[in-house]
């Protein structure tokens, strides 16, 4: 499903539009955005126009475009939702490469978890990337996840073992005591 209009102050996360497919054919060709994504491939236009489409009819994923400036930049979400235990993994890509660094995917996964929480009722949230990839992290961890391991010499990029950074975020240590 696509998630609905969540706006903050430097990021707006919006569902997908017509025009969104051909955005992600552009930023998957460029090897530096996709450096860190575990799965790293060029897609073509009719690939992502079936992904979107996949994801907006799915129950276990929430999916959203990321806009800043007026312009998208970029995608997030939960993904894999198990109702039942209540929780799922996300993940976000900032495709637009002059948007790094500037707090965007802090805010947004900020946006992302209050939704998850609040609105899903969901209790706890995973996520993952590759031990390098500084930036990353310390957005996740700003955004109130915890380091809960690291898979070492799990993932192969570029003729080398790389070390995968496991996190999670639960409700109640992501929320202040007073609005339990």
């Amino acid at each position: 499903m696509y998630g609905p209009v969540l706006v903050g102050t430097k990021v707006t996360l919006r569902p997908p539009d017509d025009s969104d497919a051909a955005r992600f054919v552009e930023w998957f060709g460029d090897l530096e955005v996709t450096r860190y994504l575990l799965r790293r491939f060029a897609v073509g236009q009719l690939q992502e126009e079936g992904f979107l489409k996949t994801v907006g009819e799915s129950t276990t994923d929430v999916f959203w475009m990321l806009e800043a400036g007026g312009r998208p930049i970029g995608a997030t979400g939960i993904h894999q939702i198990d109702w039942l235990h209540a929780h799922g993994t996300t993940g976000i890509v900032i495709g637009v490469k002059s948007e790094w660094r500037k707090g965007i995917a802090s805010e947004a996964m900020q946006l992302r978890t209050e939704y998850a929480f609040r609105q899903l009722n969901l209790h706890k949230l995973s996520s993952s990337t590759f031990a390098e990839n500084e930036p990353s992290r310390r957005a996740l961890l700003k955004a109130g996840y915890r380091e809960v391991g690291v898979e070492r010499e799990h993932l192969y990029r570029e003729g080398r073992w790389h070390d995968h950074w496991l996190c999670e975020v639960r409700r109640d240590d992501w929320e202040p005591p007073q609005a339990r």
